[in-house]
């Protein structure tokens, strides 16, 4: 895997899934919510959303089930169920190891679907943070993946071009999003590594 990187100016790497395992935690966050708030909790549903802000996700949950709830009030919610919880998921090896053997070598970015609040607390907490040279989060661009914005703004703050960037992610939501981008990606599939190039 290494020697495919090596043609890659950046690293732009997802969050949740990818470089922290924080799923099972924000699962258990969503179900919380989800009792509070009376929708349907669909484990495989809404991990295949894995991604996607939670106000976005809550937007979802109305269309799916036709409710009328308030996003910005569910989120909210999620948030501070997400934020309580004691252990949030520890590093995922795979991905650490790229990141740390390219530490110093190339420009390295997060380019994650969780608040910047959350994101940045999370790093620091994994002891990441140092690592990167830029962190994008859904604070800080309008159209989220699977648009390409995310990780567009991830390269143009590395100083880079799209396709001087390879893109770590773990779903299908954040390919289509590094596709979009024109940058090529390696999805994080069971613990092993599969890089899908961009169909350009």
């Amino acid at each position: 895997m290494y020697k495919t990187l090596e043609k890659y100016q950046g690293i732009i790497f997802d969050m949740d899934g990818t470089l922290i395992d924080t799923m099972p935690a924000h699962l258990t966050a969503w179900a919380k919510t989800a009792q509070h708030f009376g929708f349907p909790f669909t484990k495989e549903w809404l991990h295949s959303l894995g991604g996607m802000p939670s106000f976005k996700i809550a937007a979802e949950v109305n269309a799916k089930h036709g409710m009328t709830l308030d996003p910005a009030e569910v989120s909210r919610y999620k948030m501070a169920a997400f934020a309580e919880l004691d252990e949030h998921g520890s590093n995922i090896d795979c991905t650490v190891e790229v990141l740390n053997h390219f530490n110093g070598q190339k420009k390295l970015a997060v380019g994650t679907g969780s608040q910047r609040e959350s994101a940045i607390r999370l790093l620091t907490k994994a002891n990441l943070i140092e690592q990167f040279h830029a962190v994008v989060t859904a604070t800080d661009v309008e159209n989220h993946k699977p648009n390409p914005d995310t990780f567009l703004k991830a390269a143009e703050l590395l100083e880079l071009e799209p396709q001087e960037c390879v893109v770590f992610e773990d779903t299908l939501l954040g390919l289509q999003a590094a596709h979009s981008a024109e940058m090529d990606c390696v999805l994080v599939e069971e613990g092993e590594l599969k890089f899908y190039p961009c169909p350009r």
